[in-house]
């Protein structure tokens, strides 16, 4: 028996500025639909769940709602005037007798409802939308970007609540751990097309690929069956003029299909160049500790960061994450301990507030405006890494329009915001990264490349961030805030920080110095006894690595088997090819240190 829909959009059209956001579009949201709503920065995501939720009128088109059917809607930017409290505006939409539920729903995303909207932040205005949302419980529940601004410990809280629910919900989120754990279909935004795949997002990028390996070989087709109709014409069409005019029609006919298909859009032309090499030591911390009065930010903690390291640093919101980086940057001093920097150090920040950004600056102003980056005599260029380059130039290898280089910064996306952080910090060298939540508001692909870029990176990353997928690619070691201060050092990612911290401790015990989880993790009785902890660990871990080692070798060579990659993007031609060889060795030497482990293990 067929479901009656949640919501139809029956030959919608939008256009913003003269440009299609998407046409001709039909989609169908069921009961209990979990869908994944992707696509590139500007591709229109946010856009078409207004439309869903009937906040924008399309140009043409309908929308039509199941009668009965409740809709929620969680914006990024929730309006709350006219609001006393954050819990005002939560329970705003609730019978008085249903409100307890905001107060439930605020526990697990850590929103204090007595928060005055005027003076929060814009992370606690998304939690307060949040719970209105989750407390109001519609049948369907449309979250763009529901993680932004959450920690760890929210987002898996989050998690929890939507495997929970019977609702369905269309989701918007630059997290893929969270996608994956939630999703059972996807809709794709690509160039005012939207497709559904009826499958999760765990599926999503090999869709998309073959998607566009399809489009490629047709668009080939199509530029031979051209050339070969264009030399016919030459050649012959004098003699046969009457009887031919239909290959004449038919050559026009593919001329203009082949006009009218529409480019994908590229991926940013990021670069991350290391400066002079720093010293082997980058830094040492010898017992520093931090607090604020009574509280006790940081206990005695010793890190020694070596140079080449991926440190990330991990814990709920507020637990002092930001200040340790900035402790350890020399930004800000410890109330005790040292810290010491090695020789040669050349530090770049990418901030979670985006502060280095004026709002009410262009975004040409914002490159050629800033000191060390503006080009003497010469206010339309920026010195990029050394090299004079023209601001609008430069603003197009991070995708930005020629269009968009006067104007201010506010009228950025987050995701906008992130790529015009990240072009003003990779203007200049350094060995160095501080990123403190870079992931925000990025898409798939743009994170794919920073996640790239950072591999191949020669310096040192020091990084905060609440994307698990983005932890477990990148980092080589974990610092985790653990309660009362304590502070503890794991080998790895998320994922290895999960395996091998220990059973959480009783309450009572919080504050008091932490233990090696090496020592207060007793060895499973299933371990190979002739192993050490750390080699039992790392035998458990390498069949993942090799899989993420052999799945990116595979996106390598399809990437490198296009034909024309060479002539069109030499620069990322060579880049995957040096990519290509690094990760292949990777994964000799991890099959290799496996096939090790098991022999001494049957030993």
């Amino acid at each position: 028996m067929a479901r009656t829909p949640l919501l139809q959009l029956n030959g919608l059209s939008l256009t913003f500025g003269g440009d299609p956001v998407f046409s001709d579009l039909d989609l169908v949201v069921h009961p209990g639909d979990r869908v994944a709503l992707v696509g590139r920065n500007g591709s229109g995501k946010s856009t078409l769940m207004k439309v869903m939720a009937g906040l924008v009128e399309p140009d043409e088109g309908e929308r039509v709602l199941s009668p009965g059917t409740t809709v929620g809607y969680m914006e990024q930017d929730p309006v709350m005037d006219g609001f006393a409290t954050l819990g005002d505006f939560a329970v705003s939409e609730l019978d008085p007798a249903e409100r307890y539920k905001v107060e439930m729903v605020a526990e697990g995303l850590k929103f204090d409802p007595d928060g005055d909207p005027a003076t929060a932040s814009g992370g606690e205005r998304r939690r307060a939308a949040l719970a209105k949302l989750l407390a109001e419980a519609p049948e369907l529940m449309l979250l763009d970007e529901p993680t932004n601004h959450l920690d760890i410990e929210a987002i898996a809280w989050l998690e929890d609540q939507l495997k929970r629910t019977r609702a369905g919900f269309v989701l918007i989120s630059h997290d893929r751990a969270f996608l994956r754990n939630l999703t059972r279909a996807t809709l794709w935004i690509d160039r005012g097309a939207v497709r559904r795949n009826e499958r999760g997002f765990e599926t999503f990028e090999d869709w998309r690929d073959t998607v566009w390996a399809e489009e490629d070989r047709d668009r080939h087709k199509l530029d031979r069956r051209i050339k070969a109709e264009a030399r016919w014409a030459v050649e012959g069409i004098s003699a046969r003029r009457k009887r031919n005019q239909g290959r004449v029609r038919n050559l026009e006919n593919m001329r203009q299909e082949r006009a009218d298909m529409t480019r994908r859009q590229g991926t940013a032309a990021m670069e991350l160049v290391a400066g002079p090499q720093s010293g082997k030591r980058v830094i040492e911390a010898h017992r520093i500790a931090k607090s604020y009065g009574d509280h006790a930010i940081l206990e005695p903690f010793s890190i020694r960061v070596s140079r080449g390291d991926r440190i990330a640093f991990v814990g709920p919101n507020g637990v002092g994450k930001t200040t340790l980086l900035k402790i350890l940057t020399g930004e800000i001093p410890p109330d005790s301990g040292q810290v010491r920097h090695g020789t040669n150090l050349e530090i770049s920040v990418f901030d979670q507030a985006r502060a280095q950004l004026d709002p009410d600056m262009s975004l040409w102003e914002t490159l050629t405006g800033s000191a060390g980056m503006r080009v003497s005599g010469n206010a339309d260029q920026v010195m990029v890494r050394g090299q004079p380059r023209h601001v609008v130039g430069y603003l197009k290898d991070f995708l930005f329009s020629e269009d968009q280089a006067r104007a201010p910064v506010r009228s950025l996306s987050g995701g906008e915001k992130a790529r015009l952080l990240l072009a003003r910090i990779m203007a200049s060298s350094s060995n160095v990264l501080v990123l403190d939540e870079p992931t925000n508001d990025l898409d798939v692909e743009t994170l794919d490349l920073l996640q790239d870029l950072l591999g191949e990176y020669d310096g040192t990353v020091l990084l905060v961030s609440h994307d698990r997928d983005f932890l477990d690619r990148v980092a080589t070691q974990t610092v985790a805030f653990e309660g009362g201060g304590r502070v503890t050092v794991y080998a790895g990612g998320w994922s290895d920080y999960q395996a091998q911290k220990p059973v959480e401790a009783d309450p009572g015990i919080q504050g008091t110095a932490a233990k090696k989880p090496q020592a207060s993790q007793p060895r499973d009785a299933s371990e190979p006894a002739r192993l050490t902890f750390t080699e039992a660990h790392r035998l458990k871990a390498l069949p993942s690595e090799m899989d993420r080692l052999q799945a990116e070798i595979s996106k390598l060579e399809q990437l490198l088997g296009d034909p024309e990659m060479y002539a069109r993007e030499p620069v990322k031609f060579q880049k995957a090819t040096d990519a290509l060889v690094q990760r292949q060795a990777q994964l000799e030497r991890a099959e290799t240190e496996w096939l090790e482990l098991e022999e001494k293990a049957a030993d």
